[in-house]
């Protein structure tokens, strides 16, 4: 199984974050242009959160409040669980569906260096899967 270091080296370390004051819409904004659905929370260079879709639907939308007048640091999830690039994929599906969550961001040396999404990690298996077939039908017909 691929390590989460393999992940990131082919998805990309591109990794767009928010500062905990900006505001929710500013997030919201910056989450549609890059088509995600989660962004880190940065303050000082160090992870203080996580601002996801699911923060926004909870706290702000079904709490009345107003997405341009509310800090992130009001609404983000505070307590965020982090993998190393030692991690494997299989350990990290493990975590996102054991705390019910769909981003991980990656930590090297306590800096965040990447972040993987329960469809990147779905995605790996899924290959790693269809290869494992791959083989096991080449070793049956007897072509390799």
């Amino acid at each position: 199984m691929k390590q989460v270091r393999q992940l990131l080296a082919s998805k990309g370390h591109d990794v767009w974050s928010i500062t905990p004051d900006a505001s929710v819409y500013a997030a919201l904004e910056l989450m549609a242009e890059k088509d995600i659905g989660a962004l880190p929370v940065l303050e000082d260079d160090h992870l203080a959160g996580i601002f996801s879709e699911r923060d926004y639907a909870r706290k702000v939308i079904l709490m009345g409040r107003a997405s341009k007048e509310t800090p992130v640091r009001e609404v983000m999830t505070e307590k965020v669980y982090v993998v190393q690039p030692s991690h494997t994929v299989e350990a990290c599906m493990a975590l996102m569906t054991e705390k019910r969550i769909r981003h991980l961001p990656v930590v090297e040396e306590g800096k965040l260096i990447g972040i993987i999404s329960i469809g990147d990690v779905v995605k790996e298996i899924m290959a790693e899967q269809e290869f494992v077939i791959e083989q096991l039908e080449n070793y049956i017909s007897g072509t390799r």
